[in-house]
């Protein structure tokens, strides 16, 4: 066997450098992909249920036609978001409830990589609705 040459010393160690950088960064696209999935679930979730919340704010039930008290509506779905900690905006009209939310994940892994912070959102709308 041959001795190495001086001009492959050390060429293992910059193919494990990379090769375990790309392990990482695999690692961190499956890591931080997953918090920001399960971000968008519970932003998803927040606003369904703020939505739900608002749209209970009810007027007018007895007369059969229905309408979402405004400002009752936006309070509670506001008090909902701000009791579980979640960021968002409620907006309602006499038929609708909407509410926007928002969650910022911050980068774990992908961080080392310099990837910033992101944010993930949802917007839900609850009607209410008399049954048959």
């Amino acid at each position: 066997m041959s001795p190495l040459s001086n001009s492959e010393r050390g060429s293992i160690s910059g193919f494990v450098v990379v090769l375990s950088m790309t392990f990482v960064a695999c690692a961190g696209l499956a890591f931080d992909g997953g918090r920001m999935i399960a971000a968008r679930i519970e932003a998803t979730d927040a606003a369904e249920n703020a939505a739900r919340a608002g749209a209970q704010q009810v007027t007018s039930l007895r007369s059969g036609d229905p309408s979402v008290d405004r400002s009752s509506a936006v309070i509670s779905a506001n008090r909902f978001l701000e009791s579980i900690g979640v960021t968002g905006v409620a907006t309602a009209d006499e038929k609708s409830v909407t509410v926007s939310t928002s969650i910022k994940v911050p980068m774990v892994l992908l961080g080392l990589f310099g990837v910033r912070d992101k944010s993930v959102s949802a917007v839900r709308s609850a009607q209410p609705f008399t049954a048959p």
